[in-house]
């Protein structure tokens, strides 16, 4: 973003300001806000006051005075006066005030507790059999101009005879400039939303527009930012769900009150306004429920989360006469900074959020504000062409979001009509600096670009550069040097070749991997492929066949791994997403193995220090609770959802073509993870897996061990893997069947100095198993993990421009004698390639 912002401040583009107010409305008695008061102004229109009594009149045009009311507190009229953005209105007390709690009761509970009995009736999504309507969303991020100072400003350094002028700070001012001219970015979308009984409800994508990109990032049109029902167990806003306030167990939640009776349209309604009880909770709920008088529907609902960031949303419905039915027709959504200090990152990091200021009488006392302090983001959607109860086919109702092949070729002439207000000028010219600027820039084709980078390739025309083939080291091969790449859509988009070739200089040895796949399904991402491989691969490791290989500048475990076998592998598969949630490889394999170690195996009355092995396996990930979105280019998770489970069925083929064991495998993952607004990260790992038969040595579990049988703690000093057991040494367990638990939490950054920013992360691991046929393996002793085996430990990451120090501990039955023997110090880099 500060790059944007660098180049934005060469552009100049004429504005046009709405010259909006605004100001906070109190308490004369007390001074303290009046949440959700209700603002009249002299044209007619009405607005509501925010929870802290915060409100702006965005257009003043047409509005000479406004009127302040609120239940309890004699009305104030406020005349507008040239000049003046902020006006500070007090409300007095009435002498007789309105009690809420009145005989028989708090009549706010009453009416709550109806409208709680007659959701489902009045519920769109449960009362009718389907309805289909567009809608027009359009999301900016900008700033109000009139909130900027725009100063230039002169900064010093004091030094023992005085100050001395250091240089003309002139960053406000450009900000400002830009600000009047143009939003900071901005899309817009159509959409076709389409709701049955029996098949749910599915979003079909009829025209997007992306300020600067002629082909849109996608996973922005999967943004949800809330709920789409007022009507849900849960109100989600950005990625929080809240308790909703009408939900069947919502009385044991929030608090309510009668604010006022208002008209909407020409039906009289409830002005509800609720709080959570718990006010020390962080994730916590408040805003406004307009209840319709007669049928205790929600007629509007304003929803208000002020914590880390400070986010508010606005449902409107109208009321349909013939179908007696409010339904939703607009709705807006709005993030600005929060009560955090510090910065706070959303979507992918486009965009940083600093401090809002509590409200402070004294101007002398407040604090400084830079110019974009003032960012928020800013969505609206309209529906429009709504129909009820007409038959509604929904196809592949399984998918979320599908956006049309043309949808990203709409031109102008396409826009205009579903724009129920033109574009301001602010708004075109947004779309004219940022076209122009990512084309002049290439931004479109470096994010491309980065995107490959991210997975471990650099694109060269039509092929794509394998990264992780270029260098490797392991105590087998030594260094090992290589290249690899596979084509892209530029040398074809229904076939693609593969392959690389490396040399181990340790063992002079040369690997190679030949593959070619065809696509035979577009719209299920299915493709068919062979490959052949004669190459190294580590013992007891286990790999799951859908996981795609993820791009790491180095791989630590190999660096200290002494037993491997060589395989040469002919291999046949079909990889597709044509089962709904999920992606899925079936598979052939015709290997032979050799291990690179004193390694006999007996199976029967035979005896094998090398064998055939043609084994066919099916490995599926399934992410039943994640929304997926139909593209152009392929098919995407929009939005991901946990627990993810991953299984893998596995099992050799006797008889078939020359197969000389007879062994399966069953394999079995979850993962669950959560994020938090300010930073901190929860994940857990659950990992099972069984092998029966006459499973060798290479093909039993080891579970990912990663420290060094050395007697100093320096000595086994290396680096942190991915879920390893960062204290247990190399070829100490190895089991049939076990299961293992991971647990990570990771804390907020803490600011020590101005690069030493460190992550804190709290670690536990547990695994238990056993080994069956444990006499079968000869010239290869191993202990297995029947007592379990426990670590824990600390991760300090990226102290250091990525660098960073962990410690762990090993306990239970599998500790070793010697207490420093227990302690493994491991050091963590992570890479951020700022993408």
């Amino acid at each position: 973003m500060r790059i944007f912002l660098f180049l934005f401040f060469t552009f100049s583009i004429l504005g046009n300001a709405q010259n909006p107010v605004s100001g906070i409305v109190r308490n004369t008695s007390n001074n303290k806000p009046l949440p959700f008061a209700t603002i009249h102004l002299s044209n007619g229109k009405t607005i509501i006051v925010d929870v802290d009594g915060k409100f702006i009149i965005e257009n003043t045009a047409g509005v000479n005075n406004f009127t302040v009311s609120y239940t309890g507190f004699q009305p104030e009229t406020i005349v507008l006066k040239t000049n003046q953005k902020f006006y500070s209105v007090k409300l007095s007390e009435k002498a007789q005030r309105l009690n809420e709690l009145v005989i028989g009761g708090n009549p706010a509970l009453d009416i709550i507790k109806n409208t709680i009995i007659y959701k489902d009736i009045n519920n769109p999504q449960k009362k009718l059999n389907s309805f289909q309507f567009k809608t027009y969303n359009k999301l900016i991020i900008t700033a109000n101009p009139d909130s900027i100072r725009g100063d230039i400003d002169s900064v010093f350094i004091y030094e023992k005879v005085g100050a001395r002028l250091q240089k003309l700070d002139s960053s406000d001012f450009k900000f400002k400039k830009i600000i009047q001219k143009q939003h900071l970015y901005q899309t817009e979308k159509v959409s076709h939303i389409q709701f049955s009984q029996q098949q749910g409800m599915k979003e079909t994508v009829l025209a997007t527009r992306m300020a600067g990109f002629k082909q849109p990032i996608y996973e922005y049109i999967g943004l949800k930012l809330q709920s789409y029902s007022v009507y849900d167990d849960k109100i989600e806003l950005f990625e929080t769900k809240y308790p909703n306030p009408i939900a069947n167990d919502a009385l044991s939640y929030y608090n309510y009150k009668i604010l006022d009776t208002v008209f909407l349209g020409n039906r009289k309604a409830f002005m509800i306004h609720f709080k959570h009880k718990n006010q020390n909770r962080k994730a916590k709920l408040e805003g406004i429920l307009y209840i319709d008088k007669e049928s205790f529907a929600v007629a509007k609902s304003v929803y208000r989360s002020k914590g880390i960031l400070d986010i508010s949303a606005t449902n409107y419905l109208t009321y349909y006469k013939e179908d007696d039915t409010w339904f939703p027709e607009k709705n807006t959504f709005k993030i600005v900074k929060g009560s955090n200090k510090g910065d706070v990152k959303i979507l992918g990091e486009t965009i940083k959020f600093t401090p809002d200021e509590e409200e402070v009488e004294d101007e002398s006392k407040k604090q400084k504000k830079s110019a974009s302090d003032f960012v928020y983001i800013l969505s609206e959607s309209k529906n429009f062409e709504t129909e009820f109860n007409t038959p509604v086919k929904i196809k592949h109702q399984y998918i979320a979001i599908d956006i049309n092949e043309d949808a990203i070729s709409k031109n102008e002439s396409y826009w205009t009509p579903f724009r129920k207000d033109s574009l301001d000028v602010r708004s075109m010219s947004t779309y004219s600096t940022l076209d122009s600027l990512v084309t002049k820039e290439g931004y479109e084709q470096k994010i491309k670009i980065g995107r490959k980078v991210i997975n471990g390739f650099i694109p060269l025309g039509p092929v794509d550069l394998e990264l992780r083939q270029l260098i490797k080291y392991n105590n087998y091969e030594g260094f090992r040097f290589g290249l690899g790449g596979i084509t892209n859509d530029g040398f074809s988009k229904i076939i693609r070749l593969n392959g690389y070739g490396a040399y181990g200089l340790k063992d002079d040895g040369f690997k190679y991997s030949v593959g070619q796949s065809t696509r035979i399904g577009n719209f299920s991402g299915s493709w068919i492929s062979v490959s052949y491989t004669d190459d190294l691969q580590e013992i007891g490791s286990t790999i799951f066949d859908i996981d795609r290989k993820r791009f790491r500048l180095y791989d630590p475990r190999p660096f200290n791994l002494t037993t491997f076998f060589s395989h040469k592998t002919w291999k046949a598969f079909l990889e597709t997403k044509i089962i709904p949630k999920t992606e899925s490889v079936w598979q052939l394999t015709q290997t032979y193995i050799d291990p690179k170690f004193d390694y006999t195996f007996q199976a029967g009355d035979k005896f094998y220090n090398n064998y055939n092995l043609t084994t066919a396996s099916l490995s599926v990930q399934w992410n039943p609770f994640s929304d997926y979105m139909q593209t152009p280019s392929g098919r995407i998770e929009s939005e991901k959802r946990f627990p993810k489970f991953t299984f893998q069925l596995s099992n050799t083929l006797p008889g078939v073509f020359g197969n000389d064991l007879n062994f399966g495998k069953f394999d079995f993952r979850t993962e669950i993870e959560k994020k938090y607004l300010d930073g901190q990260k929860t994940s857990f790992l659950f990992q099972a897996g069984i092998a029966f038969g006459d499973v060798p040595i290479t093909h039993l579990y080891s579970i990912s061990p990663n420290t060094q049988d050395r007697d100093a703690i320096l000595q086994r000093l290396n680096i942190t893997g991915k879920n390893s057991f960062e204290t247990m040494r190399f070829n100490e367990f190895f089991s049939s069947e076990y299961v293992a638990l991971h647990f990570k939490h990771a804390l907020r950054k803490i600011k020590l100095f101005k690069k030493v920013n460190p992550t804190t992360v709290l670690v536990t691991r547990a695994t238990i198993g056993d080994s069956k046929k444990q006499i079968n393996h000869s010239g290869f002793a191993y202990k297995t993990l029947k007592d379990g085996y426990f670590e824990s430990g600390l991760e300090f990451n990226n102290i250091y421009n990525g660098l960073g120090i962990s410690g762990f501990y090993r306990y239970g039955d599998n500790a070793l004698p010697t207490f420093n023997d227990n302690i493994s110090v491991k050091l963590s880099f992570v890479l951020d390639l700022g993408f």
